[in-house]
């Protein structure tokens, strides 16, 4: 009876212990469902909220030039280091001059003979003017005795009849004024040759002179030519390699540059962007000037901050972009020619607009949503509209007012409903 009774207890005690045990699970679990699940929290602003373009953009020079000798010559000095910054007009060549100062020397010599060949001429001139003057002379006074010797045979002719004189004289006077009368035409024929003495003498003069202004450009070439052994930067910049050292012999107009210089102060940063924010940016720039920030992706600074400066004219079919370029002062030689940087092109402001970290928000099959603290420390599932985004910063349009606290890091542990808890270090943190 004994053992009966022991066998008949013992599947009593059995289920009774197993009671007991779902019991205490069953407590153990709604105290565990009690418990606040730790999570980092903020609170929505009111802020203003730049409405930026975000993308990659490439830094170009805003101006290079490629350094070449403009003559043929032993390259003899080199007067910066590789690298360096120059300013327009400092000197970076020399290049040996004394073949190009005996040019000058002979250029000047032959300005010097060109220069008495018109003098000469000049006198010739001169001369020639005064033969002319002479030839007049003499035909006037030619003329003047003609003249007198036609009269006397005109008088001893009428003599003649009336039996004063005999025909002798009468025929010595008329050959007298026959040969008076030719030396007049052959003086007026030595004033048409004086003149055309004169002519050439003037051609002569105008040859010489047409040699001294040859003579005054050669000396002028010669001195520009002297002037290309020292050559000087052309513009503010950098220069880069030396491509040819001292001591080694150059070539005008060399396909291979002595060095090239690029311009970084101002600087440009060419980007692209959808052709989809054409619209708006048409509309945002008649408006006023474009801000642009640039900045290379490790570098923990400052922006550099520019101007939107150029707009293609047309959109590349390809890429469905449009290209654009922005100009930035560099002072500081924050970007460097070739450099790719992040670039924040600022279209407008939006005004008062909710703010809260990016991480708070979520997506879900219903789009996306915040956990919201409730004031009994729930949380809420509230979907949201989201606007433009920032610095880590988003915009929200509709679901959330200013002052709403909501959670941004730990929502992979929440449900709608859940007793959450913020963690002191980043409520401190965000005060």
């Amino acid at each position: 009876m004994s053992r009966r009774f022991l066998y008949l207890q013992l599947p009593i005690v059995l289920a009774l212990t197993a009671c007991a045990g779902l019991q205490a699970q069953s407590a153990k679990s709604s105290k565990d469902e009690k418990r606040p699940i730790p999570v980092v929290a903020a609170t929505a602003k009111r802020q203003n909220m730049p409405i930026m373009v975000q993308t990659t953009g490439v830094v170009q020079a805003y101006a290079t030039v490629a350094v070449k000798s403009q003559v043929v010559g032993q390259l003899t000095n080199v007067y910066f280091k590789e690298g360096q910054d120059v300013a327009k007009g400092d000197r970076l060549f020399e290049i040996d001059p004394r073949l190009l100062e005996a040019n000058l020397a002979r250029a000047i010599a032959d300005r010097a003979k060109a220069a008495a060949q018109v003098t000469q001429a000049q006198a010739q001139v001169a001369q020639a003017e005064a033969q002319v003057t002479q030839a007049r002379a003499n035909v006037a006074r030619d003329a003047a005795q003609a003249k007198n010797s036609v009269k006397q045979a005109e008088r001893y002719n009428s003599l003649v009849t009336q039996g004063a004189v005999s025909q002798e004289q009468a025929d010595q006077f008329r050959s007298t004024s026959e040969a008076q009368q030719a030396t007049v035409a052959a003086s007026q024929g030595n004033v048409g040759n004086a003149i055309a003495a004169v002519e050439s003498a003037k051609a002569n003069l105008k040859t010489a002179q047409a040699a001294l202004i040859s003579a005054d450009a050669a000396v002028e070439s010669a001195k520009v030519q002297l002037t290309y052994t020292a050559i000087y930067a052309p513009i503010d910049g950098r220069v880069g390699k030396l491509n040819v050292d001292r001591g080694n012999l150059v070539k005008d107009n060399d396909s291979n540059p002595l060095v090239v210089i690029s311009q970084v102060a101002p600087i440009y940063v060419e980007f692209s962007i959808p052709q989809r924010l054409l619209p708006d940016l048409k509309k945002y720039q008649a408006q006023g000037n474009l801000r642009v920030e640039a900045i290379a992706p490790q570098d923990s600074g400052q922006p550099a901050r520019g101007e939107l400066v150029f707009m293609d004219s047309t959109v590349d079919a390809t890429t469905g972009t449009m290209k654009l370029r922005a100009s930035f002062a560099n002072h500081k030689r924050q970007l460097t020619p070739g450099q790719f940087v992040n670039v924040k092109l600022k279209l407008t402001e939006q005004k008062d607009a909710i703010v809260v970290p990016a991480t708070a928000v979520q997506s879900g099959q219903k789009g996306t949503f915040v956990y919201a603290i409730q004031a009994d420390r729930t949380v809420e599932m509230r979907p949201v509209t989201t606007g433009t985004s920032l610095n880590e910063e988003i915009a929200i349009e509709k679901g959330l007012k200013e002052g709403d606290r909501v959670v941004t890091d730990g929502q992979f542990n929440l449900t709608p409903g859940a007793l959450v808890k913020e963690k002191e270090k980043e409520k401190e943190k965000e005060q």
